[in-house]
């Protein structure tokens, strides 16, 4: 017998043992077209490769495959694959909480073994499938793959990315994680170029490459933190700084991580910061939060909530009752 087909036989040993919970040798050996002995040998190579498998002695007696201290390699078959793989493409997407990172590295493994055939067959159930989910950005599973191995493997990224305004710009950047805030993903990565941090929405991505050129991954900021900056204050015209009178986890509990962050500040405060193109619109958002707050800055948004106080004061009256100037109206009267 050769290395091959002894390696071919433990595998379907394998198999063997992960279909049911017992098997007899006897059984084992019939299935295998091997002898008793042999099947003993064969278990003795999967337990040197960390599989427990447990032996019965006596009457109804025989061979188990148990749970052990470490996790060896799955065998999973053509129909085992392909599920394996849809579920982790949705985990992916953030259907399973806290579950998006792992399910990646996991999808990245999987994807870098299945035979074309097998990944055709995934490609086709993803392409068929939807998930009711919050409104979002849909970004392709093809490019999470791509990206997840080039952390995994600490090899550059080249992509054509989309500015605000429109026009693309060739990147090329050494990625270090993706985080998602459930509505849109993110990259947090070096720019070579421009030799500094940068944060690159997945959907703004165009012809992803990752090269074969490896980089040497050293410190960086944490990713999480570093994308919420982003995301909070640099898109928007306005980023305002608020004091509001309640506990970090009680304005973090109504306050998306994609739409503001919360500073922890001192005797039952903490601070919101939050990005908005309108003032008016971020006024109303603070107010909605239900909590004592103090404008930080910038100072015109003191300017816009005394206006939204007094068209709110007008909604207010009754119907025919004498307007009220707006002069009359400000802030805390």
């Amino acid at each position: 017998m050769t290395v091959e087909g002894t390696t071919e036989r433990v595998l379907r040993l394998l198999g063997l043992l992960q279909r049911r919970p017992s098997w007899t040798a006897a059984e084992l050996a019939a299935e295998l077209g091997v002898t008793d002995r042999c099947v003993r040998r064969d278990v003795g190579r999967l337990r040197a490769l960390g599989y427990p498998v447990h032996a019965t002695a006596g009457v109804g007696g025989g061979y188990q495959l148990g749970s052990g201290t470490r996790l060896p390699p799955l065998l999973l078959d053509d129909e085992e694959a392909i599920a394996t793989a849809v579920s982790l493409r949705l985990a992916s997407g953030g259907t399973v909480a806290g579950a998006g990172e792992a399910a990646l590295r996991a999808l990245a493994k999987l994807d870098q073994v299945m035979p074309p055939r097998l990944r055709a067959e995934v490609r086709a159930v993803h392409g068929a499938t939807e998930t009711l989910v919050g409104p979002g950005v849909e970004v392709d599973a093809e490019l999470l793959v791509t990206l997840a191995r080039a952390c995994r493997d600490a090899v550059r990224v080249r992509f054509r990315y989309a500015g605000r305004d429109g026009g693309e710009q060739e990147r090329t950047v050494e990625p270090v994680r993706m985080v998602t805030t459930g509505r849109r993903w993110y990259l947090m990565a070096r720019d070579v170029e421009r030799d500094d941090w940068r944060t690159f929405r997945l959907d703004r991505m165009r012809a992803v490459t990752a090269t074969t050129w490896r980089f040497r991954p050293g410190d960086h900021p944490d990713p999480v933190a570093y994308v919420q900056r982003s995301v909070t204050g640099a898109p928007y015209r306005h980023l305002a700084r608020v004091r509001l009178h309640a506990r970090p986890e009680q304005v973090q509990e109504l306050v998306p991580p994609q739409l503001g962050r919360v500073e922890d500040d001192r005797d039952g405060w903490c601070v919101l910061v939050v990005g908005g193109d309108d003032l008016g619109w971020l006024a109303l958002q603070v107010a909605r939060l239900g909590f004592e707050a103090e404008v930080l800055q910038p100072p015109e948004l003191r300017e816009a909530a005394a206006q939204l106080a007094h068209r709110l004061t007008a909604m207010a009256r009754p119907a025919g009752a004498s307007p009220v100037s707006a002069g009359s109206c400000a802030l805390g009267s």
